[in-house]
């Protein structure tokens, strides 16, 4: 792997792990669009370069959301052990954000092997298109809920859409985004508990993934300077999604989100049905 190539796709994990456009299916889709094969002989190495660019994202998306993470974390502990932080909003919304995690630790931990469908470029196209046509439809709604509003129904839901991430081209932020406008959130709350949830699943997918790289026979010497760049430039544009998003959201809407994956998976479509690719 040369840098350039842990640099490009960092900035792909980077960028789409918090735009609404699936993370994992852009991965593949750069793989496949540039002819990438970097781990052919080494799988090992290729859930090692996963690990560290989802680290870097979850990085950038902690260093976005210090001060919030701050505050839920001391009222979700402090409820444990003080009444003052009992029955509080900030105490509630941090055991939610938490419990979001649930669904989608369970089918990744027992399903993982099904879902890995990565080399299924078509399959990657048409959830680019569906799920962002079910944005489109979730964000003509008119909801006006503020997070502090966020309960265990929304958290519930929300907690299943996040599941169905895991095949590439639903989009993580994507999905949960809709439930949360279907639910009646704001544009803004939507976006802000989608990126506050994304913080304990990512933590404990990297955890869980960095356990099997710890068992394997360590990243080889040539692997480490491209596994760096692609930490820190996954944490810097991570951040700069976190930030991106928020703005574009708050002046205007989804609608460019819906428009980019409905026209990129179109595109892949017709390039998979010509010799052009």
């Amino acid at each position: 792997m040369s840098i350039l190539q842990a640099v490009i796709l960092a900035v792909v994990q980077g960028l789409t792990e918090f735009f609404p456009v699936s993370s994992s299916g852009h991965l593949a889709l750069a793989r496949w669009a540039f002819g990438w094969d970097v781990f052919a002989d080494a799988p090992d190495l290729e859930l090692a370069f996963d690990v560290a660019v989802h680290l870097g994202t979850l990085t950038g998306a902690i260093a976005y959301f210090w001060s919030d993470i701050v505050r839920y974390v001391t009222a979700g502990l402090g409820a444990l052990v003080s009444s003052d932080h009992r029955g509080t909003d900030d105490a509630r919304i941090a055991w939610l954000l938490l419990l979001t995690a649930v669904p989608g630790a369970v089918v990744g931990v027992l399903f993982a092997d099904a879902l890995q469908v990565d080399s299924n470029i078509a399959l990657i196209a048409v959830m680019l298109i569906v799920f962002g046509l079910l944005l489109a439809w979730a964000d003509r709604r008119h909801g006006q809920r503020e997070l502090t509003t966020f309960r265990l129904r929304d958290a519930a839901l929300m907690g299943l859409g996040q599941a169905m991430a895991l095949q590439p081209g639903v989009s993580r932020s994507g999905v949960t985004m809709t439930v949360g406008r279907f639910l009646g959130f704001s544009r803004d709350a939507a976006a802000r508990i989608s990126f506050l949830m994304s913080i304990p699943i990512i933590a404990g997918a990297g955890l869980f993934s960095a356990v099997d790289v710890a068992t394997g026979d360590g990243i080889p010497a040539e692997f480490r300077g491209p596994f760096l760049v692609g930490f820190v430039t996954a944490a810097a544009t991570g951040w700069a999604a976190v930030w991106a998003t928020l703005r574009i959201i708050r002046t205007r809407s989804f609608d460019v989100f819906v428009v980019y994956r409905v026209v990129l998976g179109v595109v892949v479509l017709v390039l998979l049905a010509t010799p052009w690719r």
